[in-house]
């Protein structure tokens, strides 16, 4: 590993202190984890696997609705109030 330095605001590094006791880890490996997770998201690997999830999910619940797929804008705008 290298050894890097890292300049952080006060609430940011209180809020790593609190991760890191309730996780029993060390705030250095939450920021690994932390840059990882942000390397996976932003610069490969986030969109083939989260469109992988999907597809694995998809046809795995019933929505018990006969018309989801042809009615689906206006089940959304129903369920959160638009």
């Amino acid at each position: 590993m290298v050894r890097t330095q890292v300049q952080l605001p006060e609430e940011q590094v209180a809020m790593l202190k609190k991760m890191a006791i309730a996780q029993h880890k060390s705030m250095a490996e939450i920021i690994r984890q932390a840059v990882e997770f942000f390397g996976k998201v932003k610069h490969g690997g986030g969109d083939k696997q989260r469109r992988r999830r999907a597809m694995a999910a998809a046809g795995q619940f019933g929505s018990g609705v006969k018309d989801l797929a042809a009615s689906h804008d206006s089940y959304l705008t129903e369920a959160f109030g638009e």
